[in-house]
């Protein structure tokens, strides 16, 4: 595994933990499809979440919030209904899609969680 990936995904892992600690029921984490990857999926209460995960050095260009463009989104939902076809008991939740944006400051890493960052269409 390389060293980008393996970043990757230690700080998925910093995000579900976040998430555990506010109350998430972790489903899955790196789930595949061919249109793309979902990095974390969640239950909240009654909530089906779909998670991506952004971490960023610094806030040049944005910041981790304008790296999700538009493209990524509509792969996320794409992947999500495969991931909902997949396992039926799934469709009677209500779908959110969240982003968690890890970013460096200086020696700490502040972590911001955006409910509804975007919707399906």
């Amino acid at each position: 595994m390389n060293t980008s990936k393996r970043k990757g995904l230690h700080y998925e892992e910093q995000a579900k933990s976040y998430l555990l600690k506010q109350g998430l029921v972790s489903l899955q984490q790196n789930y595949h499809s061919r249109f793309g990857e979902i990095d974390l999926i969640m239950l909240d209460g009654d909530m089906l979440c779909f998670i991506e995960v952004k971490f960023r050095r610094s806030t040049g260009f944005g910041g981790a919030a304008n790296s999700i463009s538009y493209l990524k989104q509509q792969k996320i939902i794409k992947t999500a209904q495969i991931f909902i076809n997949q396992d039926r008991k799934h469709s009677r939740y209500a779908m959110r899609f969240d982003a968690l944006m890890l970013q460096q400051t200086g020696e700490d890493i502040s972590i911001d969680w955006i409910q509804n960052a975007f919707y399906a269409e």
